[in-house]
């Protein structure tokens, strides 16, 4: 199997809510060729919310894999060390603006680069699932949602939470109207995406219905395609 550049992207859900049940971590595990993979967690986005972090342990302690995670608003270990020996990267919730901010700050986007280079599995969700695209849609902003530019790594835009916040369809469809976002992924909790080397591999079902869909504006009409959903 070749790992270069496999992102995974989750939509809402997972350990951060329900630690025992390990449907959709597992499924990131199964993708790594090392039989013990060194999976990192990076809580940024929730101001490393010390519950998030005790979820993340409860979920992946009892998985085959050697969990830690990194911290930037304690003392901060030398990343480079540790992103050079990951094997799966997971990415948490929260505010995508600040999150991208500290790591700029600390150039661990550059180093998330590199390891995705190398063939680390990237992952992560809700902020964690946009910030690899050119584009996603955030509540960073209390009063409204609003397009950020992110990453890059994949190209297009995503949006989390398309089916639990009502406010999240309709500013797509806005978004897209006005020619403020790039054609893209809108995906439900409990439903993931799986890319492989930049390319769209699969998309994945772990709660019951979720789905994906394909968005974008043609001649100023909003055409969704929901995606062939592979269940876990």
């Amino acid at each position: 199997m070749n790992n270069k550049g496999q992102i995974i992207a989750i939509g809402g859900g997972g350990f951060g809510r329900n630690p025992n049940q390990r449907i959709i971590e597992q499924y990131i595990l199964d993708q790594s060729d090392t039989e013990i993979p060194k999976v990192v967690f990076i809580p940024t986005a929730s101001a490393e919310d010390k519950a998030y972090i005790v979820n993340f342990y409860a979920c992946f302690n009892k998985l085959n894999c050697a969990a830690s995670h990194i911290t930037f608003f304690e003392r901060t270990p030398r990343l480079d060390g540790i992103m050079n020996k990951a094997d799966v990267v997971y990415v948490g919730g929260g505010n995508t603006k600040s999150m991208l901010a500290v790591w700029r700050e600390w150039k661990l986007d550059k180093l998330l680069r590199k390891a995705y280079n190398r063939g680390a599995i990237l992952a992560g969700v809700s902020a964690g699932a946009i910030c690899w695209f050119e584009q996603g849609i955030t509540d960073s902003w209390a009063s409204n949602l609003n397009v950020l530019n992110c990453l890059g790594f994949l190209s297009g835009s995503c949006c989390p939470h398309y089916d639990s916040e009502m406010a999240r369809r309709p500013s797509v469809h806005k978004f897209l109207e006005d020619g403020k976002l790039k054609s893209g992924y809108a995906i439900e909790d409990g439903a993931a995406l799986h890319f492989n080397n930049g390319k769209f591999h699969k998309a994945l079902a772990f709660l019951n219905d979720a789905k994906v869909y394909f968005v974008e504006a043609k001649d100023n009409v909003i055409f969704e395609e929901p995606l062939v959903m592979n269940s876990l």
